[in-house]
């Protein structure tokens, strides 16, 4: 309950004094089912959410992990913005701007103050 409260307050704000938080989606592939043969037999439903997205430097932890290119970005998504919980399966969608692209995310971890997610994200 608290989460909800501080991400709609961190929403308010960002609406009220222009943060930089940008139009995004969050989207995922949606589950394929398969044959007994291991074939598809329908690819699953896509599932696109809006949100308010913001990029800024990678943290140093982020740095250190397995895998980290220069060209990886810190992307906070604010939870209050999202109508579902964010996962690594998705990808961050960005129409227009300094950020545009597909933006595959390589690690999420839920802020603790509830305010959103902050995840390491890299530009496919």
């Amino acid at each position: 309950m608290l989460d909800q409260v501080f991400a709609n307050l961190a929403t308010g704000f960002a609406q009220t004094f222009g943060a930089p938080f940008i139009d995004a989606a969050a989207t995922w592939p949606g589950a394929p089912t398969y044959d007994t043969g291991g074939s598809i037999t329908t690819p699953g439903t896509p599932v696109s959410l809006t949100c308010k997205a913001q990029f800024d430097a990678p943290t140093q932890v982020m740095r250190l992990a397995e895998g980290f290119l220069e060209t990886d970005a810190r992307i906070l998504v604010l939870a209050g913005s999202l109508s579902g919980t964010l996962d690594a399966a998705a990808k961050i969608v960005v129409a227009s701007g300094a950020n545009a692209g597909t933006w595959a995310l390589l690690s999420v971890t839920r802020d603790p103050a509830g305010i959103g997610y902050e995840c390491r994200g890299r530009k496919l």
